[in-house]
């Protein structure tokens, strides 16, 4: 039987997928901060209205979260608005296939940080699942340009690259934090712990980021408010896909979720293929296969 957090964690790459895009689109009239910060602000009703909705369907009443949970958040919070950061610099370079490439060797950081600071072991096989699908994620996003050792190890210090890897890096940490958020509540609902942590973590995100583009960047915050039309997407697909990662976080190793949540590039592929009628190469097909298989062995060894 499939289990519940596998259809929420393919759920929250969709979205991310779909939140990226048009948080790239931005990147035209916003700065690096205002993009991450709309994602934040514009998150909230969203989360606010997923919170009081599922707090009524379900009847169920979360204990007062001690004062851990918030400095929890905040340290999460903060590492991601770092981590997205980042990721949005990895946009603006004109290696941004590279930098996307190894962001998403978040899966394997994120195991290894899991291990270390949660104690979450996996099996060999799930181990094996991770491996193959990093792999499948450097050939898609590397096709046609070379896999040799030469030119991996030039494309790893250019600057989208760099930028890549300390994102996932960030993003490795900031699921450990939230993670241990989330349990610090202690309650029996993982999905409502998930939400209340999803709300409180964009409070403080657009409390910490609005005050530092308010201060440094005055004419963007500005612009932040009347991007609204386009800026209330990004929001509204932010809080949908970090409600769904939250969630799956809460109920899975930070290691499996994070390797079927690989499952990100396919979408990127087919919408790429399907929607935007461009031609697949040879190479795209190995690599959605790789990750694909991944995400399989990653299944079965759980």
């Amino acid at each position: 039987m499939l289990e519940l957090w596998v259809p929420i964690t393919a759920s929250a790459a969709l979205f991310q997928t779909w939140r990226t895009a048009l948080q790239q689109k931005l990147r035209g009239v916003l700065s690096v901060n205002a993009a991450g910060f709309v994602r934040y602000l514009y998150a909230l009703p969203t989360g606010l209205a997923m919170l009081w909705l599922y707090g009524t369907l379900s009847g169920h009443t979360l204990p007062a979260p001690p004062l851990i949970f918030f400095l929890w958040c905040a340290i999460g919070g903060l590492l991601q608005i770092f981590g997205t950061s980042l990721l949005i610099m990895a946009f603006g370079f004109r290696s941004f296939a590279v930098g996307t490439a190894y962001a998403k060797t978040e899966a394997v950081q994120g195991a290894i940080a899991a291990w270390i600071v949660l104690g979450e072991a996996i099996s060999p096989l799930a181990a094996g699942g991770i491996g193959l699908g990093v792999v499948g994620v450097l050939v898609l996003s590397l096709a046609g340009r070379g896999l040799s050792r030469h030119e991996l190890v030039a494309a790893t210090f250019q600057p989208a690259a760099l930028c890549g890897l300390g994102a996932g890096f960030i993003f490795a940490f900031t699921t450990i934090f939230i993670k241990t958020a989330n349990f610090s509540i202690g309650g029996h609902d993982l999905i409502h712990q998930a939400l209340l942590t999803l709300v409180v973590t964009n409070v403080l995100q657009t409390l910490m980021q609005g005050s530092w583009l308010a201060w440094r960047e005055p004419n963007q915050f500005k612009r932040a408010f009347s991007t609204w039309r386009h800026s209330a997407w990004v929001g509204t697909l932010s809080a949908c896909g970090s409600a769904c990662w939250f969630s799956a976080f809460a109920m899975a190793p930070v290691a499996l979720v994070r390797s079927v949540g690989q499952i990100e590039m396919v979408f990127t592929v087919l919408f790429s293929r399907f929607y935007l009628k461009e031609r697949m190469k040879p190479g795209d097909y190995v690599g959605l296969a790789l990750v694909m298989s991944g995400v399989v062995l990653v299944l079965i060894g759980r």
